[in-house]
Parts: C-alpha cells; sequence; structure tokens
C-alpha cells in the first residue's frame, strides 16, 4: 500500500501537464553575432553565441558560448548549459554526432538551418503549431 501512495505522488508531481506556446521551453539559436539578425552558426557547440528566445519567439538573451574553446566535450557541456536555462529548442549549422546524442537524452529537439537568427526561430514556431 505504501509503494502505491508514493508511486501516486510521484506520478502527480512529475508527470507533465499540457503544453502551451509559453511552456514549451526556450529556443536557442547558435549564431555568429548577438543580434537577431546575426546568422546561425554553422557549427554548434563551438558556436561563438547562443541567442535564447521565449516560447513566443522573444528574444531574451544573447550569450557568449562559455564552452567554445574547450578542447574535450564541448557538446555536452554546451547542452548542459543551454539546458539549465530552459532550452528545449536548438537551431544550429550543422550538429556533431555526440551533439544530437547528448540533445536525445535530455530530450532537447535540433534543428539544422542556414539564414538569420530570426528566420531559425520563424521557423521552429511554425514547426511546433
Amino acid at each position: 500500500m505504501r509503494k502505491t501512495w508514493l508511486l501516486v505522488l510521484f506520478l502527480v508531481f512529475f508527470t507533465p501537464g499540457p503544453v502551451s506556446a509559453e511552456g514549451r521551453g526556450a529556443i536557442a539559436v547558435a549564431a555568429v553575432k548577438t543580434t537577431p539578425a546575426a546568422e546561425v552558426s554553422g557549427v554548434a557547440a563551438r558556436s561563438p553565441y547562443f541567442l535564447i528566445f521565449d516560447g513566443d519567439g522573444v528574444l531574451l538573451e544573447a550569450v557568449e558560448n562559455p564552452h567554445k574553446e574547450d578542447r574535450r566535450r564541448a557538446s555536452e557541456s554546451v547542452v548542459q548549459f543551454l539546458a539549465q536555462k530552459g532550452v528545449t529548442f536548438i537551431v544550429a549549422g550543422d550538429f556533431g554526432q555526440r551533439m544530437i546524442y547528448t540533445m536525445k537524452g535530455r530530450n532537447i529537439e535540433y534543428m539544422e538551418f542556414q539564414g538569420t537568427a530570426e528566420e531559425a526561430v520563424k521557423r521552429v514556431m511554425e514547426k511546433r503549431k
């Protein structure tokens, strides 16, 4: 009986509820500069910057990639860094296999895109509809 109650409590507190546009999590775009008009970076883990947008596509912040010069495992560090910021979707020109594996392990979606960050966010918003 005690195990049943523990299971019920676990399910109540840790089962995700309905997802709204705002509840979908943030979108991170790997970018070469810090504005929405910046080109999407050709690489994800070594991108100079990440532009973080909310679930409605509004720019929240531009952050320098603290792991762009890591010698090893930059992709895992970048995914962890972005996940801590509430990111659930990452856009870049290209993703390495290790980064894809790490994102899948954290249920983070991704999209390869060439163009500007603002165009990328519009595409993500269309995809999420």
